[in-house]
């Protein structure tokens, strides 16, 4: 995610080999948000057995990125991009299969006890795959997005890249919990894992193919140069910048809200439509209106800047959720959604529900804007606060949890207040936080070699 240079393509192999490299890192970028947005609804069927464990597998699935975010950012010097993305999606089809093997294997063999309820077998095992899953969408994170913006030369080819990806990291988010929802139909007490099974084989299928595609296509790896990695004089680092320190909380408080909306308003529809297939539908228009923001936020991102795009997002986000939790639920509206018996029909759900799906827009352009803050004047140190904001991703496993937890509690609207909380910190670093006050700091070095991705070879 650092600084990168120009690509310079020599003839028209070397332009057809980065445009095949492009659509190789888009595919990517879709799976990331398909593995990611599974747990949510399948949340819903083990919150069934076990009411408190909603979005229990979503946060393992975030935690990986806890202890795989420097991790994967060393894998990318060690062995490179492209092995990299190979191991990642390994490693993925075995959290899958560890999912899938979850709706048969140890069901009825009881482990432990919490809240005197006794835990079964299964239930670990699908934690356990949702935590594999975890490495490997952060594997995948920390190519896709340096690896864009490289073949995209920096800049704002670069972010327009990484952009476009997040597009299709959108679309993928929007589609995952209306399959999932299409699959799973009524949640009653005998459904479980085995259920959702065609879309678990579908998934390993996907990973099987395109383990085969990215293991066929030419990646670009710059930094691997023939004469070895380039060292670079580090005298201080990321977390001596006020600005980025900040960023840092504040990615790992984005993504909890990017997760914790969508996710507990799931929860809050199936219980009041009785159909989680209605509320997986109702709330995949949320990563749509995702998808609908980035584009427009690429359009406009040449003459808006990060810090404007930012603190007008979060104050209407900070709007949208505090009229949700206070407005009756009797008001209500027609949304688009999908049930077994129906198909794609309109619905009548509350317009609190319409308000949160909203916010879709609002979180769309956040994590390029803080992100983008975070790292302005950090010259060398770019790319080591990379691997940093990764590892705050788990974010959006903690910050959901806690407002399940609310939820379960003090109901479902009200754990929004947490949500506003979080919206309300982005604001302040927005205003205040986003500024750089260590420009004292050396950020150049002049023996750093640039590569030049055209001089590279390709594994």
């Amino acid at each position: 995610m650092g600084n990168a240079t120009s690509v310079k393509s020599s003839g028209g192999s070397a332009s057809k080999g980065h445009l095949v490299a492009i659509i190789a890192m888009f595919f990517l970028f879709a799976m990331i948000s398909f593995v990611t947005n599974l747990a949510a609804p399948l949340g819903t069927i083990w919150q069934n057995s076990y009411d408190w464990s909603g979005m229990l597998g979503n946060a393992m699935n975030f935690l990986a990125y806890l202890f795989m975010g420097i991790p994967a950012g060393n894998m990318l010097v060690q062995v490179g991009y492209k092995r990299t993305a190979l191991i990642a999606m390994l490693v993925g089809l075995v959290g899958l299969i560890l999912q899938w093997l979850s709706g048969f294997a140890g069901t009825g063999v009881n482990v432990l006890s919490v809240y005197g309820q006794a835990i079964t077998l299964n239930f670990l095992i699908y934690l356990l795959g949702a935590f594999v899953c975890g490495f490997c969408v952060c594997m995948l994170n920390t190519v896709v997005n340096p690896m864009l913006n490289m073949l995209g030369g920096g800049g704002n080819r670069g972010n327009q890249l990484v952009q476009a990806g997040g597009s299709l990291n959108s679309l993928a988010g929007t589609l995952t919990p209306l399959f999932v929802g299409m699959l799973i139909g009524e949640v009653t007490q005998a459904t479980s894992m085995s259920d959702v099974s065609p879309l678990l084989f579908i998934a390993m299928g996907v990973f099987v193919v395109a383990l085969i595609v990215i293991s066929a296509v030419k990646i670009p790896e710059p930094h691997m140069q023939k004469g070895g990695v380039n060292k670079v004089a580090m005298t201080h680092s990321p977390w001596n910048f006020r600005h980025t320190v900040l960023g840092v909380i504040g990615i790992f408080f984005y993504v909890g809200i990017e997760v914790g909306i969508p996710g507990v308003l799931i929860f809050y529809l199936s219980a009041k439509t009785g159909s989680v297939a209605v509320a997986g539908g109702v709330a995949a228009i949320y990563w749509l209106l995702m998808l609908v923001g980035r584009i427009f936020s690429s359009v406009i991102s040449g003459v808006v800047s990060s810090r404007a795009q930012l603190i007008t997002v979060t104050i209407v986000a900070i709007a949208l959720v505090v009229i949700a939790i206070v407005l009756p639920d009797h008001h209500m509206v027609n949304m688009p959604s999908y049930s077994v018996s129906d198909g794609f029909s309109m619905v009548a759900v509350p317009v609190k529900a319409l308000l949160l799906v909203l916010c879709g827009l609002c979180t769309s352009v956040m994590w390029g804007g803080i992100f983008n803050l975070a790292v302005e004047g950090l010259g060398k140190y770019t790319a080591q606060a990379s691997g940093i904001f990764m590892m705050m991703v788990v974010g959006g496993g903690i910050m959901p949890l806690i407002q399940n937890w609310i939820a379960k509690t003090a109901g479902y609207l009200t754990s929004y207040w947490l949500v506003v909380a979080l919206l309300g910190y982005l604001l302040f670093y927005g205003l205040i936080g986003c500024k750089n006050v260590n420009k004292d700091i050396p950020v150049a070095d002049e023996d750093e070699v640039k590569p030049n991705m055209a001089d590279q070879d390709y594994l």
